[in-house]
């Protein structure tokens, strides 16, 4: 797996000590994130082993990668995907951006590229079926993430939140959310912010299960993917 060896406290990003706050939905909410997130597993064990075979296959690099993000109360934790880019993807990223100013406007703005020229042959059909997210079932497990919350961001990304960043930090993030159900990468930051805002403020279990159904049609459409 890509990523670094340890992981250092994140203190510039939050605005709680450590442990401050339990995360939103208690014991009910890491209840079903672990039983569904288990059972998820078992289930898609063949197709884990055919996107690994795949990964390897056409591409012949690292079947995982793990990037650094902000979780719960500031905790930094390693997210864990299928790999989609090339393996030098960092440094392909900073001269693009350095190069291209079209390309680090779209990206400050949205963290993202529509046209992203580090995203390998195999790696297009996982981000579009959003398949290559499935290894964060085994952070959910872990407790790091839950199946519903924001969206996992990077320490670079809080600041972005603003006064806003409280409601980020008091979730787990979520390998699906209402920013996920309401068009993925077709709603701008500014609304991906608010729309985490709501759901912590507004939270409740039912709420979760109507996101997890919405986001099965928008996942198939490949909507909003990039």
């Amino acid at each position: 797996m890509k990523g670094d060896n340890d992981l250092p406290s994140c203190s510039i990003c939050t605005p709680y000590a450590a442990d401050d706050y339990s995360p939103i939905g208690g014991a009910q909410k890491r209840i079903f994130d672990l039983a569904a997130a288990s059972l998820i597993i078992v289930i898609f064990a063949p197709l884990f082993v055919m996107i690994a075979l795949a990964i390897k296959l056409f591409d012949g690099g690292d079947i995982f990668y793990r990037h650094r993000r902000i979780g719960h109360n500031g905790k930094p934790f390693f997210c864990f995907k299928f790999r989609t880019m090339v393996p030098n993807s960092d440094q392909i990223l900073a001269a693009h951006l350095k190069s291209n100013p079209a390309a680090r406007a779209e990206w400050t703005v949205s963290r993202k590229l529509r046209h992203d020229e580090r995203v390998t042959g195999i790696g297009h059909v996982l981000r579009k079926l959003s398949l290559d997210e499935l290894p964060q079932l085994l952070n959910v497990i872990r407790g790091e993430m839950s199946l519903v919350g924001p969206r996992p961001i990077v320490r670079e990304e809080i600041h972005l939140y603003g006064d806003y960043s409280q409601y980020y930090l008091r979730s787990r993030p979520g390998i699906t959310g209402a920013w996920q159900a309401s068009g993925r990468s077709d709603i701008s930051y500014d609304q991906r912010v608010r729309i985490d805002q709501y759901y912590v403020e507004h939270w409740t279990f039912s709420r979760d299960l109507m996101i997890i159904l919405k986001t099965v049609p928008v996942v198939l459409s490949a909507r909003g993917s990039c």
